[in-house]
């Protein structure tokens, strides 16, 4: 894979970059949201050099593009004669991404880090997740409330996130036009 004039202007992105080919691995911090409900800002991934025919739909991918790093999931393979292109698209995004040059994808997320757990993520979405992702598309509050959530959650730490949800209904309660029925089956 080329050594790229955009990615000597950001040192952190091309050393990250110069790592993942010579080491095969990399951590990094996911910080946007273009990938709700299956990657939140503040979680831990690990990225994993493949090689280009290893990656199938559905896997969640990190790209280098304009010097940037995304983190989007491969939604197709396409070929034209000898040249391979993917398409990528974030889960809370609704427009494909303009297509990927094969040196532009430089690895796929082999794990996450959330709080004190990890897991690898999956290549499917489920029906939730993809109606969630659909709505944190579609509606900026509902996104700001979620994100906001998400971060008092991290910051309240796993003991406390019982009580912090059990405060955040109570607070529902009180809000004109909610009825506690309502909030009993939150």
């Amino acid at each position: 894979m080329p050594y790229t004039l955009e990615t000597r202007e950001d040192p952190k992105v091309g050393l990250a970059a110069e790592m993942l080919r010579d080491c095969g691995k990399v951590r990094l911090k996911a910080w946007g949201a273009s990938m709700l409900p299956s990657v939140w800002p503040g979680d831990l991934l690990t990225i994993q050099s493949v090689a280009h025919d290893e990656v199938v739909p559905g896997d969640i991918v990190l790209i280098l593009r304009d010097n940037r790093f995304f983190i989007h999931r491969l939604v197709e393979r396409q070929q034209v004669q000898d040249c391979i292109s993917w398409i990528t698209r974030g889960d809370a995004v609704p427009d494909n991404d303009p297509p990927v040059a094969t040196s532009e994808l430089l690895g796929r997320v082999a794990g996450i880090r959330r709080a004190n757990r990890s897991f690898v993520p999956s290549r499917r979405v489920s029906l939730l997740r993809s109606a969630l992702a659909w709505t944190l598309c579609r509606s900026d509050r509902f996104r700001n409330l979620t994100l906001r959530v998400h971060a008092a959650r991290l910051q309240a730490g796993p003991t406390r996130t019982g009580r912090f949800f059990r405060g955040v209904l109570g607070a529902v309660r009180g809000v004109a036009g909610i009825s506690p029925s309502h909030t009993s089956h939150l």
